[in-house]
């Protein structure tokens, strides 16, 4: 009789199984670093002629962990965590919905404001959840598949490649949903924001590759069921 442990996915050779410790730490923050960039991005964000938003502080870091997630776990663990982040954020919409309408207490002055931020923030999960499953898909996809070209070899090439086109599908569905979210009305302010939001995020994500790489491997190295593809 096998245990869940046993027979967790994925199985395949080159990726681990995910009933260990370290599955379920990795999704939790990336779930958290989602919600986190959502709310932050109802910020419009103008820093010289750099239009953004605030998700910016945070965001490209779901990407380095789905990259962790994808490289050490395979598509369909990393698929399972991009599910539960879309799920979670959806949670925290309608939980901030309810608490919209429920009648504001006497002593509370920020009825309007918080219904305004609800608003903007409903916008921006529903550009966020687009780009997050189109982006995240393509991120894992393309680790997994380059993978089964390089094996262990070349892992810069899986994640700046898997960066490079999951961000591009990420940043273009998120940015022509959120930006009336934030006050871009203008094709120049659109384009402004869409392609720095693109070269920013790709460019942290080249920035993190030595936090990144360590964290593979030490993830690789103590995880019992990760066997190497060779």
């Amino acid at each position: 009789m096998t245990s869940d442990v046993d027979t967790a996915l994925p199985d395949t050779p080159g990726f681990a199984r995910v009933g260990s410790v370290y599955y379920p730490v990795l999704v939790a923050v990336f779930t958290a670093l989602v919600i986190i960039s959502n709310v932050t991005a109802t910020k419009g964000v103008a820093i010289g002629p750099i239009i953004t938003d605030g998700g910016f502080i945070v965001f490209p870091l779901t990407y380095v962990i789905g990259d962790v997630l994808a490289e050490v776990y395979g598509f369909r663990a990393a698929r399972r965590a991009i599910v539960l982040g879309f799920v979670m954020n959806g949670l925290a919409a309608c939980a901030f919905w309810v608490t919209v309408y429920l009648p504001a207490a006497d002593f509370y002055p920020n009825q309007e404001h918080f219904a305004n931020v609800v608003g903007a923030y409903t916008q921006l999960i529903v550009a966020g959840l687009a780009g997050f499953i189109v982006g995240q898909t393509i991120n894992a996809w393309a680790v997994v598949k380059i993978k089964e070209h390089t094996k262990e070899k070349h892992l810069w090439a899986r994640l700046v490649g898997s960066t490079f086109a999951g961000q591009l599908g990420d940043t273009l569905v998120f940015c022509s949903i959120a930006a009336g979210a934030i006050g871009i009305h203008t094709f120049s302010d659109f384009a402004t924001y869409t392609a720095l939001g693109w070269f920013y995020k790709t460019g942290v994500e080249v920035v993190m590759l030595p936090i990144t790489y360590r964290v593979i491997a030490y993830v690789k190295h103590h995880e019992p069921t990760y066997t190497a593809l060779v």
